[in-house]
């Protein structure tokens, strides 16, 4: 495995964080995309930035991004293509709550083997690329190695999206089931703090795509956790036609369920 590819993914991130954190400062203006989503000049800054970072050190590798993909289906660039969120949270950096993140992930055939989830208003970085290398950078600190945790016996820690805290397909999947706390948190850093051991278990009902997810769950398994969907336990793809997730549930260890 090339490290120039890890160490470009993080510099392209924390690039891209500087820029956003630069419309953060600032009165700005909330857009709707057709999708009926917002969207900021913060994402299209971001995704200008690394898209710039990543089409110059690595002319051959395509990039599907949040910003530029097509809205009628998509086709696999390659076997090898990078799959980017310029700005995954953008209601979190809307709300200025600081729970939002820049997501950078390597596809290869299916999976995500790179990943890189930097979070600028927090100062923190998670990123791996391949099995046992997740490591988290905390206020420009030197990296430090992180792992996925084992359950405790009296129950989970369950991380969640504050978007649907309250949602009922949530409540009636945690009915029965031994939960011993409950974190919300926005964006894809749910899977750094899951890698990083600091919780159980992230689960997903609603939609999301795959740029949502693919560099946290590329971190989450070089730390030891999982992806898998809801619907067969078998772990989640990538390069679908339309780009979207079934419901999975993110595991930090081995699934207690």
């Amino acid at each position: 495995m090339s490290d120039r590819l890890l160490d470009v993914s993080i510099e392209a991130a924390l690039a891209a964080g500087e820029a956003i954190m630069r419309v953060y400062a600032e009165p700005f203006e909330v857009m709707q995309k057709s999708d009926q989503t917002p969207v900021t000049e913060a994402d299209l800054a971001s995704e200008r930035v690394i898209v710039r970072m990543l089409t110059a050190a690595f002319p051959d590798i395509p990039i599907v991004s949040e910003e530029t993909a097509p809205e009628d289906g998509f086709k696999p660039p390659a076997a090898r293509f990078w799959c980017v969120d310029p700005l995954d949270g953008t209601k979190e950096f809307i709300a200025k709550n600081g729970e939002f993140a820049v997501c950078i992930a390597l596809i290869e055939d299916g999976r995500p083997v790179l990943g890189v989830v930097h979070g600028p208003a927090i100062a923190t970085t998670y990123a791996a690329y391949g099995p046992g290398t997740a490591i988290r950078i905390k206020d420009g600190d030197a990296p430090e190695k992180i792992g996925a945790r084992l359950p405790a016996p009296e129950g989970l820690t369950v991380i969640h999206s504050r978007t649907n805290s309250n949602s009922r397909r949530l409540a009636e999947y945690f009915q029965g089931r031994a939960i011993r706390d409950r974190i919300s948190c926005g964006s894809a850093l749910k899977f750094g703090v899951l890698a990083a051991g600091e919780a159980d278990l992230y689960p997903r009902f609603g939609t999301t795509m795959e740029w949502d997810t693919a560099a946290g769950q590329a971190i989450l398994e070089a730390a030891g956790g999982s992806v898998i969907r809801v619907e067969d336990g078998q772990p989640m793809r990538y390069a679908k036609h339309d780009l979207k997730n079934d419901a999975f549930l993110a595991w930090g260890g081995e699934p207690a369920w």
